[in-house]
């Protein structure tokens, strides 16, 4: 991530400590990244594979999509079969929907999902796959008729997403707090990496190998529950942990 877009992403962080409503968050996230095309935001909680036709209104988190396509898509029990959906369970990073590598839906009730999704405007889409601290999985999206987001903003978006579902679930209410006891040597590495600095580049300042900077952030990971750097980063802003 370039300086000038961490610059903007830790502007975004602040504007949105400020939001004291879902709707508030939202609208933050959308006002600040209306030049990528994004016309919805879809953020939830998701249960296991197995239980996802039990899928409903309480695992959302936020959402700003139509309403004829939200009462159809949970009315008809989607979740179950949503092709993003088993992305998200199932990956570590985040994912466009046109990426070459994303397997294709492999179900007519997958395909009918895609295509109706697109006649509500939510025909391309970046999902980010997400860990809250007590271990549940979710994701955010960000969708709209065609997204512009270069590779380099892959990075601020992952940041965005993770710090955005975290204090959506705070102002909504779900207690999410828990006492983190990084070490300083954990809590240095993460202060290096919101900086945006590499691994070999952490190690010089603080005098250890590139081994030892990834083991200090496996640490932090393990400890925020967070899945990767820009996760754990978003949380540590959000913790207090890094200034």
């Amino acid at each position: 991530m370039s300086r000038k877009s961490l610059d903007h992403t830790l502007k975004l962080l602040k504007e949105l400590d400020r939001a004291v409503s879902v709707p508030e968050v939202v609208s933050t996230v959308h006002r600040q990244l209306a030049g990528f095309g994004i016309d919805a935001i879809i953020a939830g909680l998701l249960p296991t594979s197995s239980a996802l036709t039990g899928f409903n209104r309480q695992f959302l988190v936020m959402e700003s999509v139509p309403d004829e396509w939200r009462q159809r898509y949970l009315h008809r029990r989607y979740a179950a079969h949503d092709p993003i959906v088993v992305q998200t369970l199932h990956r570590q990073t985040g994912f466009g929907w046109r990426d070459p590598a994303l397997p294709s839906p492999t179900s007519d009730t997958a395909v009918q999902i895609m295509n109706e999704a697109a006649e509500f405007g939510l025909r391309d889409g970046y999902t980010v796959p997400l860990t809250t601290v007590e271990g549940e999985i979710g994701g955010m999206s960000f969708a709209g008729r065609r997204l512009e987001i270069a590779p380099e903003h892959r990075g601020m978006l992952t940041l965005v997403a993770s710090y955005a579902f975290g204090h959506g679930l705070l102002v909504r209410g779900q207690p999410i707090e828990q006492s983190v006891g990084l070490s300083p040597r954990e809590r240095e590495t993460l202060q290096w990496t919101a900086e945006g600095k590499t691994d070999w580049e952490i190690g010089e300042i603080m005098g250890i190998s590139e081994h030892g900077v990834d083991s200090h952030l496996r640490g932090v990971r393990t400890k925020l529950r967070t899945r990767n750097r820009a996760q754990s980063v978003a949380e540590g802003f959000r913790l207090g942990l890094i200034v």
